[in-house]
């Protein structure tokens, strides 16, 4: 009888453990599943909408192994002067890795295809030159904001740097020899960046926004004016004109308005643009129009093109 006992009482201690590992095993699941959905909800990028199809000729134009490189003459205003200079857009479409948000080396499913704009403008104030370049890199499915944007300008009193990441909020980093912008870091609500109206351009124009809207102007803007980061309040148009299409943006605080002009077909190639905006500093600074000016466009894989034999290239694009 004390034999069949110590059975029964091994048998339910038996069971006792089985279910507890049982017990554990049920609410480590759902522990899993929680971290994962937080890590979803913690995503450092933005909520991504549906993938929007691409068509067959956007895949046959920007998927052909080659860079559009287009070069424009540049009337750029500066110190309440117009500078002469030339400015090049280079667009190319390369996977991007978006947690790192930098060019993938190597194929992978959680890769964002972007098309990528390298934007370049070079210009003489006086004696010495200045070099600005901007890069953005904004989804080929349209479904959210650029995941990055950089600038930089380098003149001979010294250069700025600066970065906007997409992630839970648009994260803004800086650096800079003026004194008063010195290093910055700081998070911005999300709204339209300027910088990425250029490539959208590009790949939907007739999803480009309309209206009352909340824009932050572009990065070149905040380094050439010394003032905070910030969206600013403005008004977007578009406008048809037998083969050309022109969205303006007009910034209701800041007496800037941008006017990019492109074809209104397929590849929708930037024909030029107009800014308008004061410049000078103090009771001197004045309005002035900045201008870019098509010039010639070339579709090459340049960055196999570093050869002293590829020079020429430079005078099918008049630099």
């Amino acid at each position: 009888m004390k034999r069949w006992i110590r059975f029964e009482l091994l048998i339910i201690l038996f069971a006792l453990v089985v279910v507890g590992f049982e017990g554990c095993k049920e609410r480590t699941v759902p522990n899993k599943e929680l971290a994962l959905n937080t890590e979803k909800d913690n995503s450092p990028l933005e909520k991504e909408l549906p993938k929007k199809e691409l068509s067959k000729e956007f895949k046959e134009y920007w998927y052909a192994g080659d860079a559009e490189i287009t070069s424009y003459k540049l009337e750029q205003a500066r110190y309440g002067e117009l500078r002469e200079g030339k400015s090049v857009l280079i667009y190319v479409t390369e996977p991007f890795l978006p947690e790192i948000q930098v060019k993938a080396d190597q194929s992978n499913p959680s890769n964002i295809p972007v098309l990528k704009l390298n934007a370049t403008k070079k210009y003489l104030t006086g004696i010495y030159p200045y070099s600005v370049m901007s890069s953005t890199f904004y989804p080929v499915y349209d479904n959210q904001h650029a995941i990055k944007t950089t600038f930089s300008m380098q003149e001979w009193c010294g250069h700025v740097y600066a970065q906007l990441n997409n992630r839970e909020t648009f994260e803004f980093m800086s650096h800079s020899y003026f004194e008063g912008e010195a290093d910055q870091e700081l998070a911005l609500n999300k709204a339209i960046l300027e910088n990425e109206i250029w490539n959208k351009i590009r790949i939907n124009p007739e999803g480009l926004p309309l209206g009352e809207l909340e824009i932050i102007p572009s990065l070149e803007y905040f380094r050439t004016k010394h003032v905070p980061v910030q969206a600013f309040k403005a008004e977007a148009s578009l406008k048809k004109e037998g083969d050309t299409s022109t969205y303006t943006i007009a910034y209701n605080n800041t007496q800037r308005k941008l006017s990019i002009t492109f074809s209104s077909s397929f590849p929708y190639q930037i024909e030029g643009w107009t800014e308008e905006f004061k410049s000078g500093y103090g009771p001197s600074a004045k309005t002035l129009v900045s201008k870019g000016t098509k010039l010639k466009t070339l579709k090459t894989p340049y960055w196999r093109q570093n050869s002293n034999k590829f020079v020429a290239l430079r005078d099918s694009l008049a630099l």
